[in-house]
């Protein structure tokens, strides 16, 4: 996976490591992506919008992040494009990974600003931190296997 800060939604890309937007009550993210005009961004090539969790979030029921397009950088009247549904705040600890899929939308040209809404359920968060980057590949290394098992050849 390759990351880029002009394809960082939340958060940025510090000197010596990762700065994460901090969430504590329904908000956009930090930037959005200016397409330079009304254009497909789910068309062609399967992207992907990776939120990794960079401060645990405590208190709050759940947190839903939503990719959305608008054709405004406010990102008014948002146009969903991919969700995570509501992540309940247990599932949001320090280097939690939750991956969207941005879906194209059939029949349509598409807006220019790419953004992410995140959204808080119950009472506002008092901590909690989140990264987002948009990605054309997903790489999982924390996937581990027990070992002791015989692989025959």
């Amino acid at each position: 996976m390759i990351i880029d800060n002009y394809l960082r939604l939340s958060g940025s890309l510090a000197t010596g490591g990762t700065t994460g937007q901090t969430i504590t009550a329904t908000a956009n993210s930090d930037n959005v992506i200016d397409l330079s005009q009304a254009r497909e961004i789910g068309e062609g090539k399967q992207l992907y919008a990776v939120f990794t969790v960079t401060a645990a979030f405590a208190t709050g029921t759940s947190l839903t992040m939503a990719a959305v397009v608008s054709a405004a950088t406010a990102l008014t009247t948002p146009t969903t494009i991919g969700s995570t549904g509501a992540v309940v705040v247990a599932s949001l600890t320090l280097g939690a990974q939750f991956t969207v899929v941005l879906a194209p939308q059939i029949a349509s040209l598409g807006l220019r600003y790419l953004g992410v809404i995140y959204t808080v359920a119950g009472s506002s968060m008092t901590t909690g931190a989140m990264v987002c980057d948009i990605t054309d590949g997903v790489q999982d290394g924390k996937k581990f296997y027990a070992s002791g098992f015989k692989v025959d050849v």
